[in-house]
């Protein structure tokens, strides 16, 4: 497998290209541009070598997608912890949430398709930052809280050439 390659678009911080093999797509980037020192809250996308560790997407509104990835499809109650005090911090939840958690089930389509990556999972720190995902971009590629996002039919055809050995890898 051929990692995905993330930059920076030269002058935008906020917009970049994103990679796989030969071919290249236009991204939006967290609106505070890459850093390799992410924080909570903070706006930055991570820079890093990140593995894909499992896909989601939303069944009312996309196909089940074909995908070497591990695979859920999301439900109305699923959320995912931001709260850095709590024992589930960047980590799937059930919604309510005693504890402040981003709703999965979103109404803007941003989460209708997307891949959860392994940047402060794994091995998690307090405030390391938390939900970056790889995910369905806004119209006009309008900056992230931390994310790499692309259109919609982007997302399926790079989603369906990712396995459990793809990286992400996001460049400063």
């Amino acid at each position: 497998m051929v990692d995905i390659v993330v930059r920076a678009r030269p002058g935008h911080s906020t917009k970049g290209i994103i990679s796989l093999g030969h071919r290249s797509f236009y991204c939006a980037l967290g609106r505070s541009g890459i850093n390799a020192q992410k924080r909570e809250g903070d706006g930055h996308t991570p820079a890093g070598s990140f593995r894909l560790l499992a896909a989601f997407y939303r069944p009312d509104r996309v196909m089940r997608p074909i995908t070497g990835l591990p695979l859920k499809a999301l439900k109305r109650d699923d959320g995912w912890c931001d709260a850095p005090e709590d024992p589930r911090y960047n980590r799937s939840v059930k919604i309510p949430c005693s504890s402040s958690c981003e709703n999965m089930w979103r109404s803007d389509g941003l989460y209708d398709l997307g891949v959860i990556l392994d940047q402060n999972f794994t091995t998690r720190k307090r405030f390391g930052g938390s939900a970056i995902f790889f995910h369905v971009a806004s119209a006009g590629l309008n900056p992230t809280e931390g994310c790499v996002a692309v259109p919609l039919e982007t997302m399926t055809r790079l989603i369906c050439e990712a396995d459990r050995e793809t990286r992400m890898r996001i460049l400063l």
